[in-house]
């Protein structure tokens, strides 16, 4: 979902934002009861190979693909072929094809399944079952789906839930409750913690531990703990960020706290289609600085080919504490 989000969202406190909260709350019960109406009257598909989906319960970021990316590495390090699936949002293929880093761009499948198949085999497919069966068919011993868990076509082995532990004032994962789009909730959060198996808080790498409050939230459920950590350095010298993702103003906080000499930042909408005339204004904000420009992975991914060469790409990665006891999860599921 492309959009801008509100940092009101993630506030616990129902005075932000009153008047919008109220006049968008008539749209949230629509929005919630079609999604468990659509989920209800879903007959899963067993597509032959284990279904791991990640998911979160929020619109916009939490770390899923990250988190993604981790699943499928420890699988594939256990002799697994496991292998992505992706509705491949922002790209214009419908699918069923398996990503090639070779030939296909954002355009074609979308930033995150770029991201996927950088470690592993990748399929982008909007219907997900037609997708599931072709990388079945391909060898796949284990799918990881992608953005899955309001997706009800695939019947799953195990349904993990990404949840962004970063608590920091009133901010809150899941604002006040609300659902999109007087809150960033996706459905209720009961109704969606019902149908998962397991809770993965993702936390940033300058956060100790996640609040005890949150891990009340959860239940019985497991939770299991992340760290959202930069796979190196920022490039030295004055930077110049931009970041086009969900929460844009953590990419710029994540930068000072990895010791970047950042000179300014701009914010984009989620998955933001850079404009010519965006990057040349980055560019000229750059020149001034005498700075280098530098961006997420995912952004730079999305980047127009003769750009890529100008923008530095700073990837992060997600890392288990307890790397085993979660593989002891994969592997019993």
């Amino acid at each position: 979902m492309s959009l801008s989000t509100p940092k009101w969202w993630y506030l616990r406190d129902r005075k932000s934002a009153a008047m919008t909260r109220m006049l968008l709350k008539p749209v949230s019960w629509i929005w919630a009861a079609v999604t468990a109406s659509r989920i209800a009257r879903a007959t899963p598909v067993d597509p032959g190979v284990p279904v791991i989906s990640i998911g979160n319960l929020t619109v916009g970021g939490s770390g899923k693909t990250p988190i993604a990316r981790e699943v499928l590495r420890l699988l594939r390090q256990s002799g697994v072929d496991a292998q992505a699936l992706s509705r491949g949002y922002g790209g214009k293929l419908e699918g069923p094809v398996r990503v090639d880093l070779e030939t296909h761009t954002a355009v074609d499948v979308g930033d995150e399944p770029l991201m996927l198949a950088l470690d592993s085999p990748a399929w982008i497919s909007r219907d997900r079952v037609a997708g599931a069966k072709a990388a079945a068919a391909d060898g796949a011993q284990a799918l990881v789906l992608d953005d899955g868990h309001q997706n009800p076509a695939l019947k799953k082995t195990l349904s993990l839930i990404v949840v962004d532990g970063e608590t920091r004032d009133d901010e809150w994962p899941f604002g006040d409750g609300s659902v999109f789009p007087s809150g960033p909730m996706r459905e209720p959060l009961k109704a969606g913690l019902a149908r998962a198996d397991a809770v993965v808080i993702l936390m940033p790498s300058d956060l100790a531990e996640p609040d005890e409050e949150l891990l009340e939230t959860f239940g019985a459920l497991p939770v299991f703990i992340a760290r959202l950590e930069p796979a190196g350095p920022p490039p030295s010298g004055p930077l110049v960020g931009f970041a086009g993702i969900a929460k844009p103003w953590k990419v710029e906080r994540s930068l000072k706290a990895a010791g970047g000499e950042l000179a300014d930042f701009a914010p984009f909408p989620d998955h933001a289609a850079f404009k010519e005339e965006d990057l040349r204004f980055l560019a000229e904000r750059a020149e001034i600085f005498g700075a280098t420009l530098v961006t997420t992975e995912k952004d730079w991914s999305r980047l127009p080919p003769d750009w890529r060469a100008k923008v530095v790409s700073w990837p992060v990665k997600a890392t288990f504490e307890d790397e085993a006891g979660f593989a002891r999860l994969l592997e019993h599921r």
